[in-house]
């Protein structure tokens, strides 16, 4: 206990500002944040620009196979080929680039550089500002999905109806309107709290091991780089579950009537009935 408390680990639960530019702060998540997102597009420009000339090689292999696995399973939740199409974009961005931000932060020397006496680099997936953003962006896009598939109004009436006319539907909308926030608030909250853990995690062993950290880390940055992939698989698929509860797909049934499968009574069908009977 002497030997963890006289350990000087810096630990702060907001991320900390390193300079600012023309009145913007920039943090060490910012900072760590840039880089992610530099390492994110170069990854994905590469892998386009290969695969546009049909050359390949392992890395670009792997990267295609994760990504029409993923492509998979957004047809998997969501039967609608047409919306699965149009939430693509957006599910997955948001699972390469939180994988991405999230397995940078286990480099070392991440929360143990420093700088000016703050830590140089932070995890973004462990500052709340970039976990509430894309939870709301999540969120507003799930209404949009939602209006798009019934009408502003029908949208409205999923949370808001006459308590008179319908005492329990009310109260179910009620829920749904809760249900909403508290939706928004898991996604945000539950990617911060691994990050921010696995972070600190990582800066106590190896304060912890001393000159044995060389041996002992390398085993949980690789369970952290399975939390990682954990987590940003989780809110991939919460983004693609959401959406589809927002535009009331079960089963498979779309929910526009048109697409309904109904008996063909046109008079085209008849004939066609007439003719094959005669055959």
């Amino acid at each position: 206990m002497n030997q963890f408390a006289a350990l000087d680990i810096h630990i702060s639960l907001a991320a900390e500002t390193l300079f600012s530019i023309g009145g913007f702060h920039v943090t060490n998540a910012v900072l760590m944040g840039v880089m992610g997102l530099l390492i994110f597009l170069g990854i994905f420009i590469y892998v386009t620009q290969m695969v546009k000339k049909g050359r390949y090689n392992r890395f670009v292999g792997l990267v295609q196979w994760a990504f029409e696995g993923m492509l998979g399973a957004i047809d998997t939740v969501i039967p609608d080929k047409v919306l699965a199409r149009k939430i693509a974009p957006l599910a997955l961005t948001i699972f390469f680039f939180v994988l991405v931000s999230y397995w940078i932060s286990i480099i070392p020397g991440v929360g143990s550089i420093t700088y000016n006496g703050v830590p140089l680099f932070r995890s973004l997936a462990a500052d709340l500002n970039f976990t509430f953003a894309i939870a709301i962006i999540v969120m507003v896009m799930v209404q949009i999905y939602a209006i798009a598939r019934h009408g502003f109004f029908g949208n409205v009436r999923r949370y808001i109806r006459n308590p008179l006319k319908d005492p329990i539907g009310a109260f179910e909308g009620f829920l749904e309107l809760i249900g909403e926030v508290s939706r928004g608030s898991a996604l945000s909250l539950r990617l911060f709290g691994n990050a921010f853990a696995g972070e600190i995690l990582l800066l106590i062993i190896a304060a912890l091991t001393s000159f044995m950290a060389t041996v002992t880390l390398p085993f949980f940055m690789a369970f952290e780089l399975f939390i990682g992939f954990i987590q940003a698989y989780v809110f991939y698929v919460l983004t693609l579950i959401f959406t589809a509860l927002a535009v009331d797909i079960h089963g498979g049934h779309q929910a526009h009537p048109e697409h309904s499968h109904h008996p063909d009574h046109s008079p085209s069908a008849g004939k066609r009935k007439t003719v094959a009977a005669r055959e």
